[in-house]
């Protein structure tokens, strides 16, 4: 009986990870039958550095004098995977608006396999975003300076950040109506990334607007990866600032806790 038991419980772990790794597959087959998608997603941060590092940069100021560039770069990445939650609602709206969602299922493949499959294939073209971000940045003259580990555990926090918003993503696209809603998402999702440590450091905003921005879970991010790059603009005379490793770890974290959940109460209330 025990035989029995192990056998039944390793032949579902084994479905879920190749009913996941099927589902990655489709996610990445769309994007090569549809490659308009990842030419936006990788374009659009591109554009962005350009835009905000040579024509705003030179009127742009940062503590300590510092260069902009540098203050410039951990905040586009940190945005680039903030926005990556408008292409997870999207996507999952409009799987959701097909039926695909429900095909899936009445189909007999592993419950967990939809949301592990998103979240996995996401992930993968989070890390393909950062890898040509950071080329760009490097072409421009951005270093970091903070050595091989702590460069990695800033490129780690990003994409937990990216993780964490994977699941706000998924609920969202599970709520919506459409992908037109998703997509109305860039309205409260561009004044949150403005209103954070992205483009100014919060000790050059106005004092009662400066405690709003460094609450930010997207500053949290920001100031580590700033820090451990070793780029100007760190720190910061707040508590949340000048622990922003600590926090760069907690926000994500509780997203998830928080929103994963709800997104798989809310799969599994579909179609009822």
């Amino acid at each position: 009986m025990s035989t029995a038991l192990t056998s039944t419980t390793g032949g579902r772990a084994y479905w879920a990870v190749a009913d996941c790794l099927t589902l990655v597959r489709r996610t990445l087959l769309n994007y090569r039958r549809n490659p308009t998608a990842i030419l936006w997603q990788l374009g659009f941060p591109i554009v962005s550095v350009l835009l905000y590092g040579f024509v705003f940069g030179s009127a742009m100021r940062v503590p300590g004098d510092g260069d902009y560039r540098e203050f410039l770069m951990p905040g586009m990445f940190t945005m680039t995977m903030a926005f990556g939650l408008m292409g997870t609602a999207s996507a999952v709206a409009s799987d959701s608006g097909k039926g695909v969602v429900d095909r899936f299922r009445s189909m007999p493949m592993a419950p967990s396999a939809v949301a592990t499959g998103r979240a996995l294939s996401d992930l993968l073209i989070a890390t393909a975003e950062l890898a040509l971000l950071a080329l760009t940045a490097l072409a421009i003259g951005w270093t970091s300076d903070g050595g091989p580990g702590a460069t990695l555990l800033g490129f780690a926090l990003l994409l937990l950040l990216r993780f964490s918003l994977i699941w706000v993503g998924v609920w969202c696209g599970l709520v919506v109506p459409n992908t037109e809603a998703a997509g109305a998402l860039y309205v409260v999702l561009f004044p949150l990334t403005m209103l954070s440590s992205v483009y100014v450091a919060p000790s050059l905003m106005p004092s009662w607007l400066a405690p709003v921005a460094a609450w930010n879970p997207i500053s949290s991010t920001v100031s580590a990866t700033r820090e451990l790059f070793g780029n100007p603009g760190a720190g910061g005379g707040s508590w949340v600032e000048q622990h922003a490793v600590l926090m760069a770890v907690v926000w994500p974290l509780a997203l998830v806790a928080l929103f994963l959940p709800l997104a798989v109460r809310r799969y599994r209330s579909l179609s009822r």
